[in-house]
């Protein structure tokens, strides 16, 4: 990914954070059969190895899991928001006529090493705290013993667990930085008004930014 050094995101702590509110990735590797990608919900480990490392699991009938080998490097692409962005929201353009469209974005990407799991009890752990994450916020969370154990069995067979030890993590935050904090304070605030606000605040947080360094 071609990163200019006005839009990388260097922490990783706000790069796991997304990873972690963006959950569903897209896994990309490059098999016997050849270039794929999948999109799959992942589970995010901050504490294991040096980048994290990500859980997840497929289909059994998913031949993803055995088109690729353990220690193959693969690439998950996670997104977390995108909005257009019309040269008509920035000021200075009413000014000086030299503007031009763009999109902008937020994005991670680890690439890692891949390891098959093919065994109940990693792809019952993953399930357990993937539904755990995503339910907690339900007045009445679901969880796995809400199913009669023999349809949970039965599911959890027709399922492979996936691991990857992260190697690097490239973060994008793409929020008009290259532009003046006035431009990208307005641009941000017609984003909220027509409602792209994950975006929109992120540039306001990027302009003021831009401000205080002067």
């Amino acid at each position: 990914m071609y990163v200019p050094p006005h839009f990388d995101e260097p922490s990783q702590e706000a790069l796991h954070d997304l990873i972690e509110t963006s959950a569903l990735g897209v896994l990309i590797t490059h098999g016997m059969s050849g270039l794929d990608a999948n999109h799959v919900p992942f589970e995010l480990n901050r504490a294991q190895g040096r980048h994290g490392a990500l859980h997840c699991h497929v289909a059994r009938n998913n031949p993803v899991w055995q088109d690729v080998s353990t220690g193959d490097e693969v690439l998950v692409v996670f997104r977390a928001a995108d909005a257009y962005i019309s040269p008509q929201w920035y000021p200075s353009k009413q000014e000086f006529h030299r503007q031009v469209p763009t999109w902008n974005y937020l994005v991670a990407h680890a690439y890692g090493r891949i390891t098959v799991r093919d065994d109940e009890s990693y792809v019952r752990h993953n399930v357990a705290r993937l539904t755990r994450r995503h339910e907690a916020a339900h007045a009445v969370p679901w969880k796995m013993g809400d199913a009669p154990r023999d349809f949970i069995d039965t599911m959890v067979k027709a399922i492979v667990g996936l691991e990857i030890e992260i190697t690097r993590l490239v973060g994008k935050a793409k929020l008009s930085q290259n532009k003046e904090p006035r431009d990208i304070r307005n641009a941000g605030e017609m984003l909220n008004a027509q409602g792209d606000r994950s975006v929109g605040q992120a540039m306001l947080a990027a302009a003021a930014r831009k401000s205080e360094q002067g």
